[in-house]
């Protein structure tokens, strides 16, 4: 992921007894570029914080400190009690990692792969299988067992990647960008997975360019831009800052979107916005405006194909934070990145070791 600024404050501080993740003044820098500035960060435990934010913000960088594959430059960072730098050995077998592209070989079975897993973890031979014929058969797996990894499907790889990180049973998962690129049945998939593992009682870091995503599985949120967090809260929190109810109208082919827009008006506190058939208006209240709304367009003579009144979302937060919307389109700028993460983390399993 390519470094940006960042700096990362979640304005929900808990006690050292309830957070599973503490960071403070957090700096990492590539050269001239200031990846991390003063960071700091707090996920209580048996939650979900799910960080936001477009490619080169940061949020990987971050991932990788907190999971002992990069060192900060300055400040702390404390994980299950234990300090990121000074603890690394003994905090790597207490934490998983599922990250954006599945860390697994391509040329080993399913069971192999999580064999393996097991193995960099101390397991025994008999310990480490047993434990991998567990997880495919939690993931739904068993029947891919023993083909090549390479045969898998894109979801079947990232839930085998899931599966990895959950071998040594850690009660922290981070999970960065965990279904970018899959098809949206394989992600409602891997969500239901990772709402299970969390109702278990686990703590998960999510770092997410889907807002849904984010809206589903995430307790609080941070949302960052231009290498900054803009706002934080829960996601209704956040919702609320942008106003409540929002009306959305689509008129008639040919009809006057002004002249709607001016019927709309008195709903609102603000102008009502245009957006090609579409008018939108916050409203001040719920009940009742749908009706007030029809009777206003009505006795301006405009009619109407389609009335919504709704929430706004996430990406309608993001919108009116950033200006623009999210990017859903996370690839990497090339292959050479993806090799080094998948590197980064199998080292990290390999350093796991000893803990049974």
């Amino acid at each position: 992921m390519p470094a940006a600024e960042v700096s990362v404050t979640h304005a929900a501080r808990q006690s050292p007894d309830t957070c599973a993740i503490e960071v403070r003044g957090l700096c990492k820098s590539f050269g001239e570029v200031k990846a991390l500035i003063g960071v700091d960060l707090d996920v209580q435990r048996g939650t979900v914080l799910g960080l936001l934010g477009p490619n080169g913000a940061g949020k990987t960088t971050l991932v990788r400190i907190l999971t002992t594959l990069l060192k900060p430059d300055s400040g702390r960072a404390n994980v299950l009690g234990l300090d990121v730098v000074k603890d690394a050995a003994r905090l790597r077998s207490e934490i998983g990692l599922a990250g954006q592209y599945a860390a697994v070989d391509e040329n080993l079975t399913g069971l192999e792969n999580l064999t393996m897993v097991g193995r960099l973890y101390g397991d025994s031979r008999a310990g480490a299988k047993a434990r991998a014929q567990e997880l495919l058969a939690r993931f739904d797996l068993t029947e891919a067992a023993r083909r090549p990894t390479k045969t898998y499907s894109g979801g079947m790889r990232r839930r085998l990647d899931l599966a990895a990180a959950l071998v040594a049973k850690p009660p922290l998962l981070f999970l960065d960008e965990p279904t970018t690129g899959l098809d949206p049945r394989s992600r409602l998939d891997l969500w239901t997975v990772i709402e299970e593992l969390v109702a278990e009682g686990r703590t998960a870091l999510l770092t997410t360019q889907y807002l849904d995503e984010a809206d589903r599985l995430a307790d609080t949120i941070a949302v960052t831009d231009h290498g900054r967090v803009i706002a934080s809260g829960t996601p209704d929190e956040l919702k609320d800052r942008i106003g409540g109810e929002r009306l959305e109208v689509r008129i008639e082919d040919g009809g006057d979107l002004q002249a709607a827009a001016n019927a709309l008006a008195p709903l609102s506190d603000e102008p009502p916005t245009l957006d090609g058939e579409l008018v939108r208006v916050n409203v001040r209240q719920r009940r009742g405006s749908i009706v007030e709304a029809v009777r206003r367009l009505s006795e301006a003579g405009i009619g109407v194909d389609d009335l919504l009144l709704r929430r706004p979302t996430l990406d309608d937060v993001f919108i009116a934070l950033t200006g623009h919307a999210a990017e859903t389109s996370p690839e990497r700028a090339d292959a050479k990145s993806e090799g080094t993460e998948r590197a980064g983390r199998l080292r990290d399993r390999r350093g796991a070791g000893g803990r049974r």
